[in-house]
């Protein structure tokens, strides 16, 4: 049997997989929460988890061909990440822009990609992928928290180096 496909009576496996990906969506909505965003650990643990269910059905289900589960899970992929893309669009804000400013603020967009990758990541898992997910819950988190601080240290820089210049132009 393929190592992606499932028995209904692989308990260990069927454990791990699950389990896994509650384990990465709990990461990730850990990062989440200590930075105050609207979804926390929770709502990550069971997006992730809820992912790798809705991938395992297919692949226990026994169809009269290996492209018949192929089909299914190929659908089932699809339908996930539609329904998480409209969890996520609900986290996305559009404040109201202050009259000094033309341009709205819009908030959530990074929370809102984290619930979908949360959701890829449970869905890589719930099919037997866990290497995949794994990594990809580090590299989630490594943008998550590294891209910002890196973000933050090139933006001091070129303001320190902008403020320098109009300094230099203030003298002249």
């Amino acid at each position: 049997m393929n190592v992606m496909f499932l028995t209904s009576n692989d308990w260990l496996h069927i454990g791990f997989r699950l389990g896994l990906a509650m384990f990465v969506g709990c990461l990730i909505g850990l990062n989440r929460e200590r930075k105050g965003r609207p979804a926390g650990m929770r709502t990550f643990m069971l997006v992730s988890m809820g992912a790798a269910l809705f991938v395992m059905i297919p692949l226990q289900a026994e169809g009269d061909s290996p492209y018949a589960a192929t089909n299914a899970l190929s659908r089932t992929i699809q339908g996930v990440t539609t329904g998480v893309g409209f969890l996520g669009a609900g986290l996305i804000l559009q404040q109201s822009s202050t009259p000094s400013s033309d341009t709205p603020k819009v908030r959530g967009l990074t929370t809102a990609a984290s619930v979908w990758i949360a959701a890829a990541l449970g869905a890589a898992i719930g099919c037997g992928l866990w290497q995949m997910g794994v990594m990809g819950a580090l590299l989630t988190l490594v943008t998550l928290s590294g891209v910002k601080r890196l973000r933050k240290s090139v933006n001091l820089t070129t303001n320190q180096q902008t403020a320098t210049s109009l300094a230099e132009d203030i003298e002249d």
